[in-house]
């Protein structure tokens, strides 16, 4: 009988379980595959990227006052870009903290954050917490148009990929670099180093612990925690900033405790916007004629030859003595105030205008510039572009060549009505009167001056020669093609307050007329000087006959036509010349000391009398005495002329 030989069965369940372990291990490579090949379509979109540019921020270009010190900034994005060895450790330990503290550890992605997110996400569903390292905050931040914004898989994939390549072509230091730089502060503020100056008034390479930790809680909510907006809200973030960095190890409790009990003082709240004065106007329109290929790149350091105080005070000292003219009674014409402050004109106000420009005697370096009085309302500068007749402030010049001519200040003139004889037939008859309406007799040629009387200005004119004056009238810049008439001694061509004023400095300097300028130099971010002004000098006058003028338009501050500069405050040793135009439409005051040229111009936009006998000497010399008074006796000394 055979016996059956029993087979061995598996054990109960074996099969199932290595056809299970099988199948698992099939569903991992398919989903590893799977994952590679999405990440390697990812990594491959991801290097379409030019990595080169993720340093590329841009900057405003900022405006620097005379001694170096930031005026303004241009507009752009308020940032100012440092290295990493610029920026306080504190700062750098309190972000790792804030952002990302496994950033040492990770290469782009931190799985941790991952997890921990995806477990926050499935609790309270949708999107609620992204695990963003801060390699992937820089890659979204640097490429926003390629990434894209918002919360989805697709854009964190991409986001992620470029995380990787980041952190496998850049240390971390220069990733760290560019996300300080890069990031947003709140207040208009970007990057570490604008946001430190702004809030703290300081670099960032001097933050301290507790200022740190301030800056660092701000990168979550830059508008909602802002100190200069919620102090107290700010101050509750830098708090768990500085407590987790206890647990982080960064700084021991002692350091917190004593971080959390020192003051924080806040720098006064400025605004982040570009200022928009007349000094920033006409830098700007420098450098659109200086730089115009480089002026949009922005990053540059323009140096100017501004001074924040006395361009202040420019400002204010004009307004003010308007609003005074314009409250007399019998004014004529509407005053500013009775206009909305948001009142838009251009270039014709229908009020009272001023402008002002000062010049340094010993570089041509403008040290303020005001051409107009509100700059929100009208922003036509008067200063540079309003072409008025230059009336009787021409006659320092005409009197100057007849000097030179060997004409004295003493000498015998006539101040009579123009008789035969006085003036070629070919000219007509031409009878100007003095502004008085009177007439004397033989006067020394230095009264004429003292006093503008404008029968012995014509006169000395001729003594001059017409042709003589056109020519120098040309050679100081004040016009182009003046009128070969003996009006032109009068001063019957038109001229901008610029120009003029610049023409004075050649009374200051021994008839050497400075070149006026506002920016002194320019250079890009990397220090390259993009351009450097040349300071242009132009002997002009005859230094003797120069001097000469100079001593009588003293006497005019003293006892002539600018007499009342001593009721208005004058205690300075200075030397001027008033200028009224026909029927009082133009008032002008051109003066100096012995290291500042400042001219004045008032009027009306829209060529008209401004007021009855509207003379210069009770509508733009107070102003140019206020103005001279303002200027510091260190800075601007006021010594003997001559």
């Amino acid at each position: 009988m055979r016996h059956k030989h029993s087979q061995r069965k598996p054990a109960k369940g074996g099969r199932k379980r290595r056809s299970g372990w099988l199948t698992l291990l099939k569903f991992a490579f398919a989903l590893l595959l799977i994952w590679g090949v999405i990440g390697g379509f990812y990594y491959a979109w991801a290097l379409t990227f030019d990595l080169s540019k993720i340093g590329d921020m841009s900057e405003r270009s900022v405006i620097l006052d005379r001694d170096g010190k930031v005026y303004s900034r241009l507009a752009g994005e308020n940032r100012v870009v440092v290295p990493f060895d610029k920026v306080s450790n504190y700062f750098v330990n309190a972000l790792i903290t804030r952002e990302d503290n496994h950033f040492y550890y990770h290469h782009g992605v931190d799985p941790f954050g991952i997890a921990r997110a995806i477990v926050r996400n499935l609790l309270f569903g949708g999107m609620r917490q992204g695990a963003s390292t801060i390699t992937q905050q820089l890659a979204r931040n640097s490429f926003p148009s390629g990434i894209g914004n918002g919360k989805n898989f697709n854009r964190k994939l991409l986001e992620a990929a470029m995380a990787f390549r980041i952190e496998s072509e850049m240390t971390k230091e220069q990733i760290l670099e560019c996300y300080m730089n890069r990031i947003y502060f709140g207040s208009g503020y970007y990057g570490i180093e604008a946001a430190s100056q702004a809030y703290f008034g300081k670099p960032a390479s001097r933050l301290n612990l507790s200022e740190a930790g301030l800056m660092a809680g701000l990168i979550r909510g830059p508008s909602r925690f802002s100190p200069f907006i919620n102090l107290e809200a700010s101050i509750k973030q830098r708090n768990v900033v500085l407590k987790r960095m206890v647990e982080m190890e960064f700084i021991t409790k002692a350091q917190m405790e004593e971080a959390l009990a020192s003051p924080l003082t806040l720098a006064p709240n400025r605004s982040s916007a570009p200022q928009e004065n007349w000094a920033v106007d006409a830098v700007v329109r420098d450098l659109e004629d200086i730089i115009p290929d480089d002026i949009q790149d922005g990053g540059l350091r323009i140096y100017t030859t501004i001074d924040p105080e006395l361009q202040s005070a420019a400002e204010r000292i004009v307004e003010a003595t308007l609003q005074k003219i314009e409250s007399r009674h019998g004014f004529p014409h509407p005053a500013k105030a009775t206009f909305p402050a948001h009142t838009a004109f251009d270039s014709n106000t229908p009020y009272l205008q001023g402008a002002l420009i000062a010049i340094d005697n010993h570089t041509g370096g403008i040290r303020a510039i005001v051409g107009g009085r509100d700059y929100s309302q009208s922003k036509f500068h008067r200063a540079l572009f309003a072409h008025r007749q230059a009336g009787s402030s021409v006659k320092p010049f005409v009197y100057t060549l007849a000097f030179e001519k060997g004409m004295k200040p003493g000498d015998p003139i006539s101040d009579a009505t123009l008789q035969p004889g006085d003036l070629p037939a070919k000219y007509g008859k031409y009878q100007p009167s003095n502004s008085d309406g009177t007439f004397g007799g033989i006067l020394p040629a230095e009264e004429g001056l003292i006093h503008s009387r404008n029968t012995m200005s014509i006169r000395v004119g001729m003594r001059a020669g017409i042709d003589n004056v056109a020519d120098r009238i040309q050679r100081l810049a004040l016009h182009k093609d003046p009128p070969r008439f003996p009006s032109l001694f009068l001063g019957s061509f038109e001229t901008n307050l610029k120009d003029l004023t610049a023409s004075y400095t050649a009374f200051a300097n021994a008839g050497v007329k400075l070149q006026p300028y506002l920016v002194e130099r320019v250079e890009n971010s990397s220090g390259q000087i993009l351009y450097k002004a040349t300071h242009g000098k132009i002997a002009v006058l005859d230094p003797q006959a120069a001097a000469m003028t100079t001593s009588i338009m003293e006497k005019i501050l003293d006892r002539g036509t600018g007499a009342r500069s001593h009721e208005y405050g004058l205690r300075k040793i200075a030397a001027g010349k008033t200028g009224t135009t026909n029927r009082s439409y133009d008032a002008w005051f051109v003066g100096f000391i012995s290291s500042l040229t400042c001219g004045v111009w008032v009027g009306m936009d829209q060529p008209q009398p401004i007021m009855h006998e509207g003379y210069a000497s009770d509508l733009a010399l107070p102003i140019w005495v206020d103005f001279i008074q303002s200027a510091s006796p260190t800075r601007y000394p006021a010594e003997n002329l001559h």
